[in-house]
């Protein structure tokens, strides 16, 4: 096997054995509020329950269309498997800003009145929130995972320590998904880069966009859950 053969092999590995479950993750959270949602009769500003699944659907579709190998296979061969995966992100992080729209109009209309119900649906917003970012992360740097392990790829869009200093990385170390959800949790949680630094205007324009919408579902959230179990 070639060099681009390999570096094709590690890819797919890593998309089908990190990404995808990354991505089920968060239809699990969905899932999980969708029906705790309906076994206690909660609305998200007046909408039902059933709100919180209606992605679930196309990314379900899409999710198997890149792990299912004929389906893989079929993509590869027209040229349109990052389009869908890109899709798949798309919806993901749709799906989560209008939950995060709708949730600050319910707590502007005072239409939430349970803190357990609060931080549910924060922590499904935010941890959402948080794997989606990975991905966008993981997906964009240095023009992907498969560009940026070949020879002359792109600059990155982050510079991590092990490119600083490589006599503390393995030989041949490369950044994983992992390295990225990690860049986006602590990016949420301090608001700020901690691990890798942003390089690209794109990478800091994403970094502050999830810093925002981590500081909303978290301060927001957390002090009106504080208050209501006052």
């Amino acid at each position: 096997m070639d060099d681009h053969g390999q570096i094709r092999t590690e890819e797919a590995l890593e998309s089908r054995w990190e990404a995808a479950p990354a991505v089920v993750a968060v239809i699990g959270l969905q899932l999980a509020l969708a029906v705790v949602s309906l076994q206690l009769h909660w609305k998200l500003w007046g909408l039902p329950w059933w709100v919180w699944i209606l992605s679930v659907g196309p990314e379900t579709i899409l999710l198997v269309g890149l792990v299912w190998e004929p389906a893989l296979r079929t993509l590869e061969r027209i040229g349109h498997r990052r389009n869908v995966a890109l899709v798949l992100l798309a919806i993901i992080s749709l799906a989560n800003a209008v939950a995060l729209v709708a949730l600050i109009g319910s707590l502007v209309s005072g239409h939430e009145k349970s803190g357990g119900q609060l931080l549910l649906k924060g922590t499904t917003i935010w941890g959402t929130n948080v794997i989606a970012y990975g991905l966008w992360f993981w997906g964009f740097d240095g023009g992907g995972p498969i560009r940026r392990r070949q020879p002359d790829p792109p600059p990155p869009d982050f510079q991590f320590p092990q490119m600083e200093n490589p006599q503390l990385a393995a030989p041949g170390w490369h950044p994983r998904l992992v390295d990225y959800i990690y860049i986006s949790f602590t990016n949420s949680i301090a608001f700020s880069p901690t691990d890798a630094m942003p390089l690209s205007r794109w990478a800091k324009l994403l970094m502050l966009s999830e810093s925002g919408v981590s500081a909303i579902s978290i301060l927001l959230v957390a002090a009106r859950a504080v208050n209501i179990f006052k």
